[in-house]
């Protein structure tokens, strides 16, 4: 019998002081969720899936409600989970009337022959297995709206690659202002081992800012932003989605493991990799079947969050 154990993040980028406390406290918070899933002998793949959730229902991360705003002003969500044991995956990509596309992935994974849904295709077969559609703009928070005038004002003027986040006053992530800093990226995402020893990984997102509609990044697609195999090792990445998406990192960091190499050291290789290859950023979380796990990332900060059998820890730099 394995001790089990839980990963979560929440996103790596140049995290401001005043968002540092929301973003410990979401993690803090589906970690709970999470380890107590397992605690009880729940599986792995149950336990990521309701982490992902908290993290999709907390408007601090750009996943679920909260999420940044495609061009034209809306909300389109994807997300992806791996079941490591069963070798089984479900997707989601493009949704825009699903409050949490990581239940939505879970439904393709158990009740579907296929692997991956899109756009109103997934929002119908979610429906059909009796998940509630609801309106794009629940999803919606006037602090996006905001960030996406600012981004709209800045591609005018020439400065397109300029990214938004912080808040400016204190009034609680949903209503603040944002102000400029360092690019975002608040992808989320879990991985566990439970107690069969059976590994699992999630990951949801809601994209990049001022994203043009129809926008699919690395997190939803197997081998990129998410992966879970028993034979090597379970991973969920966060970032800067086209060059993890050109190097299939995901695989790619599982494939060390597979061939020997300790997760700790295969998540520092795959960051580095990222960047020495393409010149990319962003993070990983990477957990193999015998309990070894490693966390890395090249930008300032990752909102990162562990449970084991010693208790739970979070973080924001590793």
């Amino acid at each position: 019998m394995r001790t089990p154990i839980l990963l979560v993040h929440g996103g790596a980028w140049a995290i401001p002081e005043d968002a540092a406390a929301a973003h410990e406290n979401g993690v803090r918070n589906a970690l709970d969720a999470g380890h107590r899933v397992l605690t009880r002998g729940g599986s792995a793949i149950d336990a990521v899936e309701a982490a992902v959730t908290v993290l999709e229902d907390d408007p601090t991360f750009d996943a679920g409600r909260g999420s940044f705003l495609t061009s034209d002003g809306r909300v389109q969500l994807d997300a992806l989970l791996m079941d490591g044991g069963r070798m089984k995956a479900g997707g989601v990509a493009c949704v825009e009337r699903i409050r949490n596309p990581i239940q939505a992935a879970r439904l393709v994974l158990e009740q579907s022959p296929h692997v991956y849904f899109v756009g109103a295709g997934a929002e119908e077969f979610a429906q059909s297995h009796g998940m509630p559609l609801i309106e794009n703009a629940e999803l919606v928070l006037d602090r996006e709206r905001e960030r996406l005038k600012i981004a709209r004002e800045r591609e005018a003027a020439g400065l397109a690659d300029a990214t938004f986040s912080g808040l400016e006053d204190d009034k609680g992530p949903e209503t603040a202002i944002p102000r400029v800093i360092d690019s975002s990226h608040d992808t989320v995402g879990a991985v566990a081992l439970d107690t069969d020893g059976n590994i699992a990984a999630a990951t949801s997102t809601g994209g990049t800012l001022n994203k043009t509609p129809g926008r699919v990044g690395d997190s939803s697609l197997i081998g990129c932003g998410c992966y879970a195999d028993n034979l090597s090792a379970a991973v969920s990445l966060t970032g800067w989605g086209e060059p993890i998406m050109k190097l299939v990192l995901g695989k790619w960091a599982t494939d060390r493991v597979a061939a020997g190499t300790a997760p700790a050291f295969a998540a520092r290789e795959a960051i580095s990799y990222l960047h020495n290859r393409l010149g990319g950023h962003g993070g990983i979380i990477l957990l193999g079947p015998d309990g070894r796990f490693g966390m890395a990332h090249n930008t300032p900060a990752m909102a990162w969050g562990l449970a084991t059998e010693h208790g739970l820890e979070t973080g924001l730099k590793i």
